[in-house]
């Protein structure tokens, strides 16, 4: 098999590589906004979350943002204090 560069990387992995950073960022931009509307659905500002979680609130802030990402536990935390499933939280229908 042929390989072609593009710098460093071949060309499946610079087209991949940025597909997969793209479709991971609209993800986390996603859960962010479903993540808003659960606290604000709840009345419950970013600072009381960040506390529960253990975080600042400017780190709460972007998860909301879709700045960063969540891990399962933050995951599980957050559907379980919303009162949301994971499909509410991700936008599945």
């Amino acid at each position: 098999m042929i390989k072609y560069y593009i710098g460093k990387k071949t060309i499946s992995q610079a087209f991949y590589g940025n597909f997969s950073y793209n479709l991971s960022m609209e993800i986390a931009k996603r859960v962010g906004e479903n993540l808003r509307m659960a606290r604000k659905a709840m009345g419950l500002t970013q600072a009381q979350l960040a506390k529960e979680l253990g975080k600042y609130q400017p780190d709460y802030s972007d998860y909301e943002r879709g700045k960063t990402e969540l891990d399962y536990a933050k995951i599980v935390f957050l559907c379980k204090r919303l009162d949301i499933t994971p499909n509410d939280l991700f936008g599945i229908e």
